[in-house]
């Protein structure tokens, strides 16, 4: 469907063009009708002129009627009162005064005078002509001459309708002419319409194929250009926007950016991730409104007082306590008016606890090695000040400096398994292994120790119960260091059971070593597994523990895809559940 435009400058040709057609009707009529009017006039009045140069009065009455014929008009004799005493059509007697008739005034006043007055007897504009007859410069009356304008309406009707005919055979030739041109003016400008509109739709692909040398050619060359420059920007700046929402996607840190109302207007994913926040929680609000933190609130205002980027570490209060490090700085090449502010935050919550472990970590190795080492250079100053000499003594001596020295070693040979296992540089050579025959010989390897005690050691393996997927000397070393455990902290005389079980889900066995001992206070159970965590600190040193055991246990639990769950109570004793997955060959899997 043609647009608005094409049917404006249609109408407007058509317009004109009836407007033209309109005028040259207007004009060349008239024309005809002032010609023909005037040679109508000339006429009459020359017949007029010579009636009354020619004829007398008597003699112009008797042959008025072959002198009308002759004129082709209708003849009235005036006298010089205005009455009608000969007229070649009417009966004299009957006729109304004629002095004040338009013609013959003016006849009276200029020498001659012409009238039109619409006839209602012939139903059709009348021309009238009047000269006075004068005899010694007296107006002894007047000769008229009348003649209907027939031949101005015939020759106007015949005109008309050649004219009429002429113009509707160049109207329709207009008509097509004005359709081919507006079509013509019109198509480019609504190519041109569609392509902008495709543009402002983002459709930037495509040209305008516009041959043409005139403006509307170089309007299309031009809008071409500018589309290329622009398709060009397009595509660096999409380029970089894809750039920058990668990076700011991917980024680990989270970041928040506040508009010049200071209110939160976007934000990563990895901000939703730190903080477990939902995006339309916290969109259009100010960070206190969000955060409620008032050292946040602090860099901010700190940030917008100096105009300079600020990093402040805040600890985030809540469910979970967390603390980052955050950085307030603007976002540059935005124009005056529209500044908008960038915060990242970055969660060292994991670094400070690590370095926390750290610190302890190094304070629990220095003092477990350096407790052990003062008893044996103590022992060995005391020996090399003369105690060597005295054999019962050195032998005492010795056997502590010994026993001391095998806890040392103990002590490296945990921190190095423990290494090995978090490093993954520890091989595991799963295969199916029946908890049965590992139960077993672990069991065999403590009871000497349990018998010391007289703690009674009980097991609880279902023969049908499937292999686990398990390294055995790994699985081994697991068992082991729980049931050492169990016997160093059960009391003498008590109970210590080994079970087993299939899981609920049918793909683990839970493996739960029960004891009688004297159990774990319920807010320090969290805490085991931390390397040199003891409960008892005094009593594991005595009982020569590295507190590194149940670390171990963790790490390879982990790496055999299992679990580590303790239950506890004060004077009841501890259930230490360990859950490994069972095995499935190849064809199950």
């Amino acid at each position: 469907m043609k647009g608005n435009l094409f049917y404006k400058i249609f109408v407007t040709y058509i317009i004109i063009i009836l407007l033209a057609m309109a005028t040259v009707v207007f004009q060349v009529t008239g024309q005809i009708k002032t010609k023909l009017m005037d040679k109508i006039e000339s006429d009459l009045t020359v017949y007029a002129e010579m009636i009354n140069l020619t004829y007398s009065k008597e003699e112009i009455e008797s042959k008025l009627a072959n002198l009308a014929n002759l004129a082709d008009a209708r003849i009235t004799l005036i006298d010089a009162a205005g009455n009608v005493f000969f007229d070649s059509e009417a009966p004299a007697l009957e006729m109304d005064n004629h002095l004040n008739r338009t013609e013959v005034q003016e006849a009276r006043v200029k020498g001659k005078g012409s009238a039109i007055r619409y006839s209602h007897t012939l139903g059709i504009d009348t021309l009238y002509v009047a000269l006075p007859m004068v005899e010694n410069t007296d107006i002894r009356g007047y000769v008229r001459l009348a003649r209907p304008l027939y031949e101005i309406r015939k020759t106007v009707g015949a005109f008309n309708m050649l004219i009429f005919q002429s113009f509707a055979l160049v109207g329709v030739i207009s008509f097509i002419i004005a359709f081919i041109f507006s079509a013509r003016l019109v198509s480019p400008i609504q190519e041109m319409e569609q392509f902008t509109r495709k543009l402002k739709d983002g459709d930037i692909s495509g040209m305008l194929l516009i041959n043409s040398s005139d403006e509307m050619g170089r309007l299309a060359r031009n809008i071409n250009y500018i589309v290329t420059e622009l398709q060009e920007k397009v595509n660096f700046a999409n380029e970089e926007k894809g750039k920058l929402e990668a990076a700011f996607s991917s980024m680990t840190d989270g970041v928040l950016v506040l508009d010049n109302q200071g209110r939160i207007e976007a934000l990563n994913n990895s901000f939703k991730a730190i903080f477990g926040i939902r995006r339309r929680d916290i969109i259009g609000r100010t960070p206190l409104e969000a955060f409620r933190n008032i050292e946040l609130e602090n860099a901010i205002d700190k940030y917008k007082e100096t105009g300079l980027p600020v990093a402040e570490e805040i600890i985030l209060g809540g469910a979970r306590n967390m603390i980052l490090d955050v950085s307030v700085s603007s976002i540059l090449g935005l124009p005056k008016g529209e500044e908008k502010t960038m915060m990242v935050f970055h969660d060292v919550t994991r670094l400070k606890k690590l370095e926390k472990m750290r610190v302890d970590f190094v304070a629990n190795v220095t003092h477990e090695i350096k407790t052990p080492l003062k008893a044996i250079l103590g022992f060995i100053e005391t020996l090399q000040e003369g105690a060597i000499s005295e054999e019962d003594t050195a032998r005492k001596f010795l056997q502590t400096i010994r026993k001391h020295s095998e806890r040392l070693n103990r002590l490296v040979d945990d921190l190095l398994a423990i290494s090995n296992i978090e490093l993954g540089e520890t091989p595991l050579f799963f295969e199916s292994v029946a908890l049965g025959g590992v139960v077993e010989s672990v069991l065999a390897m403590i009871n000497p120790r349990a018998q010391e005690k007289r703690i009674v050691l009980t097991k609880d393996i279902p023969e049908d119960l499937p292999p686990v997927n398990a390294d055995r000397d790994k699985l081994n070393q697991i068992l082991l260091n729980v049931l050492d455990n169990a016997v160093k902290f059960t009391p003498e005389s008590e109970k210590i059971s080994v079970t087993a079980r299939l899981h609920e889900d049918n793909n683990h066995v839970m493996v739960n070593i029960a004891d009688t001992g004297i159990g774990i206070p319920k807010d320090e159970i969290p805490r085991l597994g931390e390397r040199f965590y003891r409960v008892d600190k005094t009593r594991s040193r005595e009982l020569g523990g590295t507190g590194l055991g149940l670390s171990i246990v963790k790490h390879l639990m982990k790496a055999h895809n299992g679990a580590m769950d303790i239950d506890s109570r004060l004077g009841v004793g501890t259930i230490v559940s360990l859950s490994f997955p069972i095995f499935k060959s190849v064809e199950e899997s």
